[in-house]
């Protein structure tokens, strides 16, 4: 046991290596600690020093995403120097040097120092560069990059993670995130970059006016299909950096009765008020809920920290409130886009771990229907007449023409147009969902995580699945494909249930995916049908979860 924490030389001299080619005090200072206490043989410190020496920060499904902490596995001021002179090479190499590129961040720990060393170090390599003026939304930075016809974007972040991180998205000149092979020709690039203290930095970028961020605002109060605006509404930024332009993005588009959760109106990377800044994390919509409630709203609306996911939550039949599952969220504005769109064969897509639902209501409207793995980057790129795209991680995208990335902001205005329009009528969200019920049938999803401290135990429960796949599940036969090479995912299936197995590519976590189907004979028979598929869901968590318990203790 001891041998696996001993300090052997080479972890030593990596060690010595970044302190000496760091270029932040702080950061060396926090090495040098680590450092110090494995030399004295404290193995709690030679274990986070061999976490933050053995390997670099890869780009995941969103970005680099990591804790803020010094060494290579870590976002700290240096991994961003260097990285951006990865960025700044790989433009080069691609017909794209000199060009406007776009820096953003958010309000989390270190994203100022972060995105000032990005914008510097691209500058001194002869792009242009302009940065948003102030901690915005990361939908308005895919936006800026396509409004400024920019060759790429940074926008530092870490979205919903945990305070103790921090992330680095990268936008191409297409608006959307990067996908392979350029995450790993950047990393390549970013490889061959000298050490931090060596590349050149400058001060000279152009900080964008005002206007950008009234253009996008333009563009998403026009997105309202409906008359109606009396609507009620209950809103939370989870201490992110939505709040105001949410509500200038509501009231532009005539929404002006909304209330905030003042307590988690001000961003503070700190999150004091959340145990995880997710609004899918129980507990994360407590103050929401209860302001929904005391102010008698018809809608509420979650933000996360970045406010590109947007999360619903409505008053139940019972008088309770609750908040919409993402695959709920999804299928009704799915439902609201097509029904109201007037574009000549539309598409429409998800996620291949989202509810398939959406396949039926597009058939129902005559519309074009993909899936694709998970990730906004491949869902922007599901094909061309794309209207709408949502994951059932909160994640939708109803305006792909001009921000091709998730955008709570834009989410959340066409919710309040179907909420208003549904409230004018008599009716509410959840009729809406009977409605889709009756249908399509009735589909439920629920997720099972298993978080992770050492990332070699997902890799373990994943070839263990696709060596020995289960032949039924809950009583159901089931099948297993697995989908490598084009995406680390296995897919179980049998009548009326699916699986969907993934490593996280944001957080350390392998995630499963329930989806039980239950056909519904007429309005008469939703309620049985949707008891019976409750049943039917539960037997399935069990049995999956009993899977991955046996095997992560194996």
């Amino acid at each position: 046991m001891t041998e696996n924490f001993r300090l052997t030389p080479d972890l030593r001299d990596r060690a010595f290596r970044w302190i000496a080619n760091d270029v932040a005090p702080d950061s060396r200072e926090e090495l040098q600690s680590v450092l110090a206490q494995a030399l004295a043989g404290a193995p709690e410190a030679v274990a986070d020093l061999a976490d933050r020496m053995g390997s670099s920060l890869a780009f995941g499904t969103a970005g680099l995403r990591g804790p803020v902490r010094a060494g290579p596995n870590g976002m700290n001021e240096s991994v961003v120097i260097r990285t951006t002179a990865g960025v700044a090479s790989w433009l080069a190499q691609h017909g794209r040097f000199g060009r406007i590129v776009v820096v953003g961040r958010d309000a989390r720990h270190g994203s100022e120092r972060f995105a000032t060393a990005a914008a510097e170090v691209l500058h001194a390599a002869g792009f242009e560069v302009r940065v948003l003026p102030r901690p915005l939304p990361t939908p308005v930075l895919a936006f800026a990059v396509k409004h400024l016809g920019a060759a790429a974007g940074i926008q530092i972040t870490a979205s919903h993670n945990p305070p103790s991180d921090n992330g680095y998205k990268l936008y191409d000149g297409s608006g959307a995130q990067i996908v392979p092979p350029t995450d790993r020709e950047v990393e390549a690039a970013t490889a061959q970059a000298p050490e931090a203290f060596r590349v050149p930095r400058g001060r000279g970028a152009q900080v964008v006016d005002e206007d950008l961020l009234e253009a996008y605002l333009t563009k998403v109060s026009a997105l309202p299909r409906g008359t109606a605006r009396s609507l009620r509404v209950a809103a939370t930024a989870l201490h992110g950096v939505g709040a105001d332009v949410l509500t200038r993005a509501l009231e532009m588009a005539g929404f002006t009765d909304v209330h905030l959760v003042a307590e988690q109106s001000t961003p503070d990377p700190d999150f004091p008020t959340v145990p995880f800044p997710n609004p899918e994390e129980p507990g994360a919509t407590d103050l929401l809920l209860a302001r929904a409630s005391a102010v008698d709203a018809d809608l509420a609306i979650a933000l996360d920290p970045d406010a590109d996911r947007c999360a619903l939550g409505l008053r139940d039949r019972d008088g309770t409130w609750r908040m919409l599952r993402g695959d709920e969220t999804g299928v009704l504005l799915g439902e609201h886009v097509l029904s109201t769109s007037d574009i000549e064969n539309p598409l429409v897509a998800t996620t291949i771990v989202s509810s398939s639902m959406l396949a039926g209501i597009a058939a129902a409207h005559g519309a074009r229907y993909a899936e694709t793995p998970t990730g906004f980057k491949w869902l922007v790129r599901a094909g061309e007449g794309l209207v709408y795209a949502y994951e059932e991680a909160i994640g939708l995208c109803v305006n792909p023409d001009f921000v091709r990335d998730k955008d709570g902001i834009a989410a959340a205005v066409l919710a309040c147009d179907l909420a208003a329009t549904l409230k004018a009528a008599g009716r509410s969200p959840l009729d809406v969902l009977d409605d889709l019920a009756v249908r399509h049938g009735v589909y439920l999803t629920d997720q099972l995580s298993v978080r992770v401290t050492d990332l070699a135990v997902r890799t373990k429960l994943m070839n263990t699945l696709r060596a020995h796949s289960p032949d039924e599940l809950a009583g159901v036969p089931v099948t297993t494909e697995d989908l490598l090479p084009e995406t680390d995912a296995v897919r179980i299936s049998g009548a009326g249930i699916r699986i969907v197995v993934r490593p996280s590519g944001t957080e350390p976590k392998l995630k499963t995916y329930l989806q039980v189907t239950e056909p519904v004979a007429d309005v008469a028979a939703l309620d049985a049908s949707r008891s019976a598929a409750s049943t039917r869901l539960r037997e399935l968590r069990e049995a999956v979860n009993a899977i991955l318990d046996r095997e992560s203790s194996a």
